[in-house]
């Protein structure tokens, strides 16, 4: 196998801020594995949950020191100890590199081969920032110019409180259209006496999931007493974010949340995405699929699990003005796994 690495910029339409501050473009890497004259790519890049942080310069070293003279792409239980090695972002890379090509061998989507049903998927979210009530309503004025926008995921845990979050949660309900669907996403923005309190009014506003409302501990046992402490409040689904990395974490949680947010960066890649959202769906937990500043060749390489997600939200690439790579093939605001082979990600220019 041959790795190259390319570096690109993806540069946002609207900056997006949450609780942890504002993004407006990102440096992501692109991986080509190229075996036997097939190119497999995938995507990556860094981030920061607020608890952890990958920066990308460091995750192109890890990728760069590789050694993958003599190996071969498949059987991927082989590779599985140089994976293990790498940093959850550059295993998502090489493990997305690696399915592609897989993919692209057999001549099929990863869907198919896992026997998903593309009929199963269901409308992705869009994500409102952080802002004053006028710019998130013109944000989201400008979201349905671009797709119907029937579920909107607005972010919470403003520096300026829990009466701005409140304020914000009036403007867009009052905005709702017949059918629209609230999600709300703290980003750990919240203490404890903040969540006891804005869960129980979130619930009465018709808002139907509560997205990471504590910041996430390195502490596991810590992370799940908070999240253990706000069961019961209000009949609303709690669904863990920032806190849920892995099958580890997943298991620790289980008991303590009604959700996940699986995204890709985050957990390793393909490999471990499934094994979590079958997990996941097999103890009763809604699946939601999610994105950091990700472009169009790492959504599509999600959007290949989104037949077993409850709560898409892939709309990170949705909202870039220099992608190199398309996104997951859409109709209306519901997102396809492509049936084009591998992660069925479309070029549409070169990258440097």
């Amino acid at each position: 196998m041959r790795l190259r690495l390319h570096r690109f910029r993806l540069s946002k339409a609207v900056p997006l801020a949450i609780s942890r501050g504002t993004t407006s473009a990102v440096e992501h890497l692109l991986l080509e594995l190229e075996h036997k004259g097939l190119i497999g790519r995938g995507e990556t890049g860094g981030f920061d949950t607020g608890h952890r942080h990958y920066d990308t310069n460091a995750i192109a070293a890890e990728l760069e020191a590789l050694e993958l003279e003599g190996l071969e792409p498949q059987p991927l239980q082989v590779l599985e100890p140089l994976l293990a090695r790498l940093s959850p972002p550059a295993r998502c890379g090489l493990d997305l590199a690696l399915h592609d090509w897989w993919g692209q061998r057999l001549g099929q989507p990863l869907h198919r081969l896992w026997g998903l049903d593309p009929g199963a998927c269901v409308a992705t979210s869009v994500t409102l920032g952080l802002g004053e009530p006028s710019a998130v309503l013109a944000r989201l004025e400008r979201w349905r110019l671009q797709l119907p926008s029937t579920r909107i995921k607005l972010k919470l845990g403003s520096p300026d409180g829990l009466d701005h979050d409140r304020a914000l949660v009036q403007a867009v309900r009052a905005a709702l259209r017949p059918g629209d669907e609230l999600q709300i996403d703290a980003n750990g923005g919240w203490d404890l006496a903040g969540a006891r309190q804005m869960i129980p009014w979130l619930a009465e506003q018709g808002v139907v999931l509560v997205e990471q409302p504590l910041a996430p501990l390195l502490d596991a046992e810590a992370d799940t007493a908070g999240f253990a402490a706000l069961q019961g409040l209000a009949p609303i689904p709690l669904v863990a974010d920032e806190s849920c990395w892995d099958l580890g974490d997943l298991l620790r949680l289980a008991p303590h949340v009604q959700g996940i947010n699986i995204k890709l960066v985050k957990c390793g890649g393909l490999s471990e995405g499934l094994l979590m959202a079958r997990t996941a769906r097999r103890l009763g937990l809604g699946v939601m699929l999610g994105c950091y500043s990700d472009g169009g060749l790492l959504n599509s390489g999600a959007a290949q699990l989104l037949p077993l997600v409850q709560w898409p939200d892939l709309d990170s690439h949705l909202n870039l003005i220099d992608d190199p790579f398309a996104g997951p093939d859409r109709e209306g605001d519901v997102l396809r796994p492509a049936a084009r082979p591998g992660l069925g990600a479309q070029r549409l220019q070169e990258v440097a």
